[in-house]
């Protein structure tokens, strides 16, 4: 199937949902091959500019697995710039193997907040993108597995996502500081805090967080069953923080859309999430108004992703 045809699904898909536009966070993919990452980001814009430009962006992202050698922050740096000026990237996405899997010479874990790391952060300021940035996991899966663990069933089946705050590893709060090291470090850069940081379940504490770090947006992807039981303080949260919050979605899987949608937009009351294992409470509509919804559907995204055509939008 060659691209266009591929594109031609997708964006068929895409109108039955009414998404007029989507942000490919998985430019250069998930490799260390640097000219197939390069081929493979080249690819993907040039193939969404000739035949649906309204329709897509598309972000870069760094590999890390050479950041032991010399020269790599300069390198880093130079491919970031070049992507966004010479290759069309609209933003940075960063995945969670940092602080998870990316090591230091030594072995060690390359912290999030690594000095090594800061002029890629400045870069992307400085270029006016922003960084998504995906660090650590819910805290649960660092928790024992037991039966005050909500997460027991999705553990138990998915045994790989338990973490061990061992010697080797760091821990939940350790890998959620270094990243808000970093928010404060760079003001000038707009960072997206992938799965609203982790805090869906303790909106208080991410009200306060926001506060603290203005340069700091979330986004939504993964966290919907947790915003929806508890639909009374999570329409407050979005109601005041409704400039700084964006609609994503982990994967493409067109029909957990509904979900989103029905949590977001409607006043239903007790229905189920789509995957059993992860959500096994039931949960409520937020009732958002209008205003609002816009703003977490497309203009915020539209205020601070560059380049995006805002004509195919709605007021």
């Amino acid at each position: 199937m060659s691209s266009k045809d591929k594109l031609d699904k997708l964006v068929e898909d895409m109108d039955k949902l009414n998404l007029r536009l989507m942000v490919n966070l998985s430019g250069r993919g998930n490799t260390n091959d640097l000219q197939k990452s390069t081929e493979t980001l080249t690819g993907q814009v040039n193939a969404t500019k000739e035949h649906y430009p309204k329709r897509f962006a598309i972000f870069t992202n760094i590999d890390f697995s050479r950041i032991n050698e010399a020269g790599w922050t300069e390198k880093a740096v130079k491919m970031l710039e070049e992507d966004v000026k010479v290759h069309g990237a609209k933003g940075l996405k960063i995945y969670k193997s940092l602080g998870f899997s990316v090591k230091n010479a030594d072995g060690s874990l390359v912290r999030v907040d690594d000095p090594r790391i800061d002029p890629i952060w400045a870069k992307a300021g400085e270029l006016g993108i922003p960084v998504l940035i995906h660090t650590a996991d819910p805290e649960m899966f660092w928790n024992p597995l037991d039966q005050f663990n909500e997460r027991w069933l999705e553990l138990k089946l998915h045994p790989g996502r338990k973490r061990d705050a061992g010697k080797n590893d760091y821990t939940w709060q350790q890998l959620i500081e270094q990243q808000h090291n970093v928010f404060r470090k760079h003001q000038k850069t707009t960072f997206i805090n992938a799965h609203m940081g982790w805090y869906p379940n303790n909106l208080a504490k991410l009200d306060s967080l926001m506060d603290a770090m203005p340069n700091m947006y979330v986004e939504i992807g993964a966290v919907i069953a947790e915003l929806g039981r508890q639909p009374k303080t999570a329409k407050k949260f979005f109601e005041k923080r409704q400039d700084r919050i964006l609609f994503g979605k982990d994967s493409w899987v067109p029909s957990e859309y509904s979900t989103y949608f029905r949590v977001l937009e409607t006043d239903d009351e007790y229905f189920p999430y789509h995957k059993k294992y992860h959500a096994f409470w039931r949960m409520y509509g937020m009732g958002l108004s209008d205003d609002v919804l816009k703003k977490v559907y497309y203009k915020n995204a539209l205020r601070i992703i560059p380049g995006l055509d805002k004509s195919q939008f709605p007021n």
